[in-house]
């Protein structure tokens, strides 16, 4: 089973941008549809986005779409995500998992630790 890792959280700026990355510490992504969940306090978590094995990508909605991007490197065994255009509602633990990009993007088990990202004022 693959693990992964999450980084590049911080504290970001309203209106600044971001690079989260989602590295597999054991195993291999490349075959793994994986998502990105964020939980933010009080919250339940929910889904931002996910990406297949073959790169096809899905946005939980258009606020996210227009201000998320997911990608992934398989070289580089990484997905990322990028935010744009901070906004503070998106202060929250941020997780990858690997999920099963048709059901759509529901997560099948394997999750990181996650990254907090707070966006300042």
């Amino acid at each position: 089973q693959v693990q992964l890792v999450e980084s590049g959280g911080g504290v970001v700026q309203r209106g600044g941008s971001l690079r989260l990355s989602c590295v597999a510490s054991a195993g291999t992504l490349a075959q793994n549809d994986i998502g990105w969940f964020r939980q933010a306090p009080g919250k339940a978590r929910e889904g931002v986005a996910c990406i297949s094995a073959l790169s096809s990508t899905r946005y939980t909605d258009s606020s996210v779409k227009a201000r998320f991007t997911i990608s992934r490197d398989n070289d580089k065994n990484t997905v990322y995500l990028q935010l744009s255009n901070a906004k503070s509602e998106d202060t929250a633990v941020y997780y990858c998992a690997t999920v099963d990009y048709e059901l759509p993007c529901r997560p099948s088990g394997s999750w990181g630790q996650g990254t907090q990202v707070t966006v300042a004022s």
